[in-house]
């Protein structure tokens, strides 16, 4: 199978930096779980610098995924010609919801990821070595992070169940 370029643009937009903010999640979801104040100042140092890199990671492959996904990904999906895939995906009437719903839901809710991603690394900044001490803000950055990645998740199965019916490639 042969990808044009189109493709190339989808694999990255979705696999690779799909991959890259799943990991920083995963990483900066654990670190702040984690983040105590009885631990050493140079121990303590070391968590919050990992943490402000992977939250930051977080929000910077967020925006890359929605710029990516919506500017570059999404064009030839919205061609106007009856071969594009969102012409293709309306012509059938039992898929014309799948666009219905599912296109404006990811267009919008994906965006949601990025800007609630970047509050929280503007809070973990910020805040830093608080976090460790108010629980109250910890579990507001935790907040932030989670629906950073529900808006995410929305986002990454509607457009995998938009690219099944209709592929890009």
């Amino acid at each position: 199978m042969k990808l044009t370029m189109e493709g190339w643009w989808t694999v990255l937009h979705g696999f690779v930096l799909g991959l890259v903010f799943l990991l920083a999640f995963a990483g900066a979801l654990m670190a702040l779980g984690a983040l105590r104040h009885e631990w050493t100042p140079p121990e303590f140092a070391r968590v919050l610098r990992r943490l402000k890199i992977r939250v930051w990671t977080v929000a910077v492959s967020a925006w890359l995924m929605v710029i990516t996904g919506s500017y570059i990904s999404y064009v030839p999906y919205r061609a106007s010609s009856p071969a594009s895939p969102k012409s293709k995906l309306l012509a059938v009437h039992d898929l014309a919801a799948l666009h219905t719903f599912a296109m404006e839901w990811k267009e919008h809710v994906a965006w949601a990821a990025p800007i609630l991603a970047t509050a929280l690394g503007f809070i973990v900044t910020y805040y830093s070595a608080e976090l460790a001490t108010r629980n109250d803000l910890r579990r507001a950055a935790m907040v932030l992070l989670v629906l950073s990645f529900v808006a995410s998740v929305i986002g990454g199965v509607l457009g995998f169940l938009i690219y099944k019916a209709v592929p890009v490639l």
